[in-house]
């Protein structure tokens, strides 16, 4: 049974419900391809299968949840005995990569901590449609109230980290990472991140703070100013710890070497066409790193990936994904059957 959260903010089901009861007769779900089978080892803990602090979780979920129910599911309490029950599988509705199960899980716990999760896969595990992911069970009210909130996560980070994987699987071989960016959706980006993750995505600079990358409005006022490119870039190195790498972004062959000279660790190549970024790799010839930007899709990744460069990073794979069809067939315990 998963433990109850400390913060006494988001609604909750009434207590002393009845122990959960899984009607009788009902199929064994179909786990994904490699899974385990489910046990008392896989029940979800906060953080058991991710990167995520359970407190960050905890934090956007409670968020989330007094932002659809404020004073609680109206519908569950007049629809819904207080001591019902009810189990629900999370079902996979086409293939995809799994991401986000414990921030499913989490949504159900902070409604109400009588309700458990039995996870059938992990963060990063494939599934077929039809595949059983995860099984819901407890309080009926808490179910169904849950049960949004918890899809909607889900749903957009196992979108995110499908995306990501038919990226990474375009470039397999090339040695090439693929990579995130900012373009997150405020307030979840730690989640949309992992799910990069989930992915075999490698995330860039997390915010402002973790890195120094110099864009094309940074560059154009250092113009503006009458500033030596070379010399700026310096000047900038030279106020950094020894741990702060610098990364500089150009929009043309001719900038390369100036941003070289300045003793840049990366630079990012923006918008290049692939014969430019061919050159471009000439050009740098291995003396900093290099990425590829702008453009990108799966149709072109694969090429881009051939010119040589070392990282490329797509602002699609958060910005313009996809949420994946996930589904939550609930069952009450009086056999009366919902699908969500």
């Amino acid at each position: 049974m998963l433990n109850a959260p400390t913060s006494p903010t988001t609604p909750t089901a009434p207590t002393g419900a009845a122990a959960p009861t899984v009607p009788t007769g009902a199929a064994a779900p179909t786990v994904p391809t490699g899974a385990a089978a489910p046990s008392a080892a896989s029940r979800i803990a906060p953080g058991a299968s991710s990167t995520l602090p359970a407190a960050q979780i905890d934090r956007v979920v409670s968020a989330a949840l007094a932002e659809d129910a404020p004073w609680g599911d109206l519908t569950g309490q007049v629809f819904l005995p207080a001591d019902a029950t009810a189990t629900a599988q999370l079902t996979a509705r086409e293939p995809g990569v799994l991401s986000g199960i414990d921030v499913f899980a989490a949504a159900f716990r902070l409604t109400d901590p009588a309700v458990e999760v039995t996870a059938h896969a992990a963060d990063g595990d494939r599934f077929e449609a039809g595949d059983v992911l995860a099984t819901v069970s407890g309080p009926a009210r808490a179910v169904v109230q849950a049960e949004r909130i918890a899809l909607n996560f889900t749903q957009r980070m196992s979108g995110i980290a499908t995306l990501t994987r038919r990226f990474v699987d375009a470039v397999d071989g090339a040695g090439v990472r693929i990579t995130d960016t900012r373009k997150t959706t405020p307030g979840l980006r730690a989640l949309e991140r992992h799910a990069v993750r989930s992915g075999g995505g490698v995330n860039h600079r997390f915010s402002l703070s973790d890195a120094v990358m110099a864009k094309d409005n940074h560059l154009a006022i250092l113009q503006q100013q009458g500033l030596d490119l070379t010399e700026a870039i310096r000047h900038a190195r030279a106020q950094l710890g020894h741990t702060t790498r610098l990364e500089v972004e150009v929009d043309r062959l001719d900038q390369i070497e100036p941003v070289i000279a300045g003793g840049v660790d990366i630079i990012m190549l923006d918008n290049f066409s692939l014969e430019d970024l061919a050159r471009g790799v000439e050009i740098v010839g291995g003396r900093a790193i290099i990425e590829a930007s702008g453009t990108v899709t799966l149709e072109t990744v694969g090429e881009i990936a051939r010119t040589g460069v070392d990282v490329i990073s797509s602002g699609a794979l958060t910005h313009s994904v996809r949420n994946l069809d996930l589904g939550l067939d609930t069952t009450l315990a009086a056999a009366a059957t919902v699908t969500v």
